[in-house]
């Protein structure tokens, strides 16, 4: 697959190697983008307009860096804002030719998910409004992997973006430092398979309450206009980006090593540490991984058969066990499949400048709050974990009397306090009330539901799992 950038003074199109397709559909029938046999040998080229222009719209306090990030203003829980994409038509077709090469025609499955990507979607430069004002060439892209993918073929346009408003400012001096009220990139979430639009939202508010660095969350409505108007996208959820803000803005400084692990190594088993399953976020040229590997010597190492307090010692001098006790008794209690304990993904590492221990922040919550898939959420005494050596923050963790002690109070803490059953049900009710009228009015081609009714019915059920949740910690507090 060839990505390129094609830069030329005025706004031109863009030369696709196969035949673009976009075929009208009803409102039983997806459109098809791409080429017609789903081939890989589109040439994706991002077209860079280098005509010049005046950023009218710029203030200090909306577009600049020179001010903090504005949350009220950003992640606001009381409304649903509005966010419109204008992008042109010859970048739209771009990056629908790009998403073509990456997973083939739009609309058609493959009989499952492939191998992951290695490369992302393609940025493209376009234009978000925001009440009336305009932040210009702000870097667009689709984002994500099996729901990506997912999305996709089965002819769901309601995807994912990740945005980055100054990652044109090298052809677009006029932008440089751009900030959206001092944010310089969001993750924008479909909601995808959540009917009720709320777990990505309400999950990181119950870590937010818990105590735990956890990204702010908002509710979007979505226009995109790529060359005929503005046509409705959905109701998304607006994450703000750990590699961002969230450790700007939650520790005393963002000088540490932040990783965002994946894959191979991820699950700390003995033996699988490798450079590559910890990404790094932050100071990525320095090719320094021994805060990690230092966290893996002291896990597994032989006293904690031997001598327990010893091992205690020696991990604590590296890991914020405390907070990774917290988090794991949060993420168990409200129950997420796609983590650690099941999935290799979906958190973040940050070697906190304060006390040079690597501390957990729970990353991508769209999965939680419900039993979930692939083998099911895990228990409270973790009795279905596959075993213990291959998820040892897990498993070694409540193996030890003096860390399980501290895991069940935090167990009877969330339950008690963020997640108890009458004040979570009332959360549930206040935000259904409020996205209501944008998620039932979301349009055939651009939503997850099947009708109106599947929004009310999955409402109910996060009501009721919040009860059937109560019930299973008390039954397994009792029993310690």
């Amino acid at each position: 697959m060839k990505k390129s950038v094609f830069r030329m003074p005025t706004l031109v199109g863009v030369t696709l190697m196969g035949s673009l397709l976009f075929l009208n559909c009803s409102d039983n029938d997806s459109a098809t983008y791409g080429d017609s046999t789903g081939s890989s040998d589109s040439d994706t080229t991002v077209v860079i307009d280098d005509t010049d222009f005046d950023p009218v719209d710029w203030t200090t306090e909306t577009h600049s860096n020179d001010v903090d990030p504005n949350f009220d203003e950003v992640f606001d829980d009381t409304e649903v804002k509005r966010f419109d994409f204008v992008i042109s038509e010859e970048n739209w077709a771009a990056m629908l030719a790009d998403m073509t090469d990456m997973y083939g025609t739009f609309g058609r499955s493959s009989g499952g998910l492939s191998d992951f990507s290695d490369e992302d979607p393609i940025f493209v430069p376009g234009s978000v409004f925001y009440n009336g004002i305009e932040w210009y060439k702000v870097g667009l892209r689709f984002k994500g992997n099996s729901s990506l993918q997912s999305a996709w073929q089965s002819g769901v346009l309601k995807l994912a973006f990740k945005m980055d408003f100054d990652e044109y400012e090298d052809d677009y001096p006029q932008i440089k430092n751009q900030r959206f009220y001092g944010f310089k990139k969001f993750s924008l979430k479909n909601n995808y398979n959540d009917s009720s639009f709320l777990r990505e939202k309400v999950a990181a508010e119950v870590f937010e309450n818990s105590g735990l660095a956890v990204s702010h969350t908002g509710f979007y409505t979505l226009y995109v206009d790529h060359g005929d108007g503005p046509e409705y996208f959905g109701l998304y959820t607006l994450v703000e980006e750990v590699d961002n803000t969230v450790i700007d803005t939650q520790f005393t400084s963002d000088d540490g090593n932040l990783y965002k692990p994946e894959d191979y190594g991820a699950s700390f088993e003995e033996g699988t540490f490798n450079e590559d399953g910890f990404v790094k976020k932050t100071n990525e040229d320095e090719a320094d991984w021994s805060d990690v590997e230092s966290v893996f010597t002291a896990l597994h190492s032989a006293t904690r058969t031997t001598d327990p307090e010893a091992w205690r010692t020696g991990l604590e001098a590296v890991f914020d066990v405390d907070t990774f006790l917290n988090y794991l008794a949060v993420n168990t209690v409200i129950q997420n499949w796609d983590t650690y304990g099941r999935m290799e993904h979906n958190y973040y590492l940050y070697n906190n400048p304060d006390n040079s221990l690597l501390t957990w922040i729970p990353w991508d919550n769209n999965e939680a709050l419900q039993e979930g898939n692939m083998g099911g959420s895990l228990s409270l005494d973790f009795s279905d974990l596959s075993s213990s050596s291959d998820w040892p923050l897990i498993g070694y963790l409540y193996e030890d009397e003096v860390y399980k002690a501290k895991y069940d109070a935090y167990v009877e803490a969330v339950i008690g306090g963020p997640f108890e059953t009458t004040y979570i049900q009332g959360v549930y009710d206040t935000y259904s009330s409020l996205v209501e009228p944008y998620a039932t009015s979301e349009e055939s081609g651009y939503t997850f539901l099947n009708s109106s009714s599947s929004f009310y019915s999955a409402i109910s059920t996060l009501k009721s799992h919040a009860s059937s949740r109560a019930s299973a910690v008390s039954s397994y507090l009792s029993k310690q």
